[in-house]
């Protein structure tokens, strides 16, 4: 387990004291101006997502992007995640904010939930929008997942290399042994289930396997993952277990309340 440090405070006024910091990954899941409250399971309120308008939504988030900035480091990324109301707006700013060749991926995060009564498509994905600070050093590994049992039927485990004869594509075994898939960017990633271990009780808690494949591809062990909604801490939870340094912060007392309980935390940063 490495170093976690968990914040309590207005990330606004937090941010502006972790400079001089060196993040390799920054992921923020802001609010997405549900204009709710929204409670633990045992009714507490956890945090307010109301705003006077969309303007102050996108503002104060803007100001905290702009804030990130000098923490990364040369090789570092930016994840925000946001819903498809709100995604096209945050993109756009985010591309004024880092630069539009800055930008790396669009990532869907597809998942399955009870049905809501909608004259509309279900909503049955969140978006995850990512920058990087220099493109040419951005850390980067590629993730795999298993091969499809058709594919190992037809083909097996070894790496296919691409022939072509009279007009028809063929494939040859190369007798290396593949990794799997790359993983695109379309991720189907269940939400966390209400028995699952890993629930708190807090609202909008994201799913430990979500964190763990932006951590892999996107740092090395040893390196900063910043969480300035940290909410019920599963960043810090996940990055601590993958050996690298978690820095965390919340505004709500119920939040830091939840996040120090699942870390193990007898206290928190001043």
């Amino acid at each position: 387990m490495a170093d976690v440090i968990l914040l309590h405070g207005d990330n606004e006024k937090r941010l502006w004291s972790l400079v001089p910091r060196s993040v390799t990954l920054a992921y923020l899941d802001p609010p997405f101006f549900t204009q709710r409250d929204f409670r633990t399971t045992d009714g507490e309120l956890a945090y307010s997502d109301r705003w006077d308008s969309f303007d102050q939504y996108l503002g104060e988030l803007r100001s905290r992007l702009k804030l990130l900035r000098p923490l990364l480091a040369p090789h570092g990324s930016v994840v925000v995640h946001v819903d498809p109301r709100t995604s096209h707006y945050v993109k756009v700013m985010g591309d004024e904010v880092f630069g539009r060749d800055r930008f790396a991926s669009e990532i869907v995060w597809r998942y399955r939930r009870w049905p809501s009564k909608t004259p509309n498509f279900q909503r049955v994905h969140d978006v995850l929008l990512r920058w990087v600070v220099d493109p040419s050093k951005a850390r980067w590994h590629q993730l795999y997942e298993p091969l499809a049992a058709s594919t190992v039927k037809a083909h097996g485990t070894g790496r296919q290399c691409a022939q072509w004869k009279d007009g028809k594509r063929l494939g040859r075994d190369t007798s290396e042994p593949t990794p799997g898939t790359a993983i695109g960017d379309v991720w189907d990633l269940s939400i966390v289930a209400p028995v699952a271990k890993e629930r708190t009780g807090y609202p909008t808690q994201k799913p430990e396997a979500l964190l763990e494949r932006l951590i892999l591809s996107t740092t090395d062990a040893g390196d900063a993952v910043l969480d300035p909604y940290c909410g019920s801490g599963t960043t810090l939870a996940v990055a601590s277990r993958l050996g690298r340094h978690a820095i965390g912060i919340d505004s709500s007392p119920v939040a830091i309340a939840t996040a120090r309980k699942r870390l193990g935390l007898t206290e928190i940063a001043a």
